[in-house]
């Protein structure tokens, strides 16, 4: 799912909304979710998970058009581990193709 899309079936569930607010409300979110992490801090939805930075230190990796060493700095990544019942929701999802005998 993209964010249009996102937008869109908020849009639809909420019609007393208008498009322009529900994309206003996600950006809102979306953006301090980034604020927070690039803070240092971690952002946490129940039920959903949390959303933190992790640091990758520097390392020495490789051009692969030429083979040559290249230095690569450390950097931050975001991380996202998600939460207990989306877990369970998942893999109750799965058990049950498995049952049924579909596997997509």
């Amino acid at each position: 799912m993209i964010k249009s899309e996102l937008v869109q079936k908020l849009t639809n569930e909420n019609p007393h909304l208008f498009t322009r607010d529900v994309e206003r409300i996600v950006n809102t979110v979306f953006s301090e979710i980034t604020t927070a992490l690039s803070e240092g801090n971690r952002v946490e939805l129940r039920g959903f998970g949390a959303f933190s930075v992790k640091q990758r230190a520097a390392r020495i990796g490789r051009n692969p058009r030429t083979g040559e060493a290249v230095a690569i700095d450390e950097k931050w990544t975001p991380f996202f581990k998600a939460g207990k019942e989306m877990r369970e929701r998942l893999n109750r999802k799965k058990e049950e193709n498995v049952i049924s005998g579909s596997f997509s």
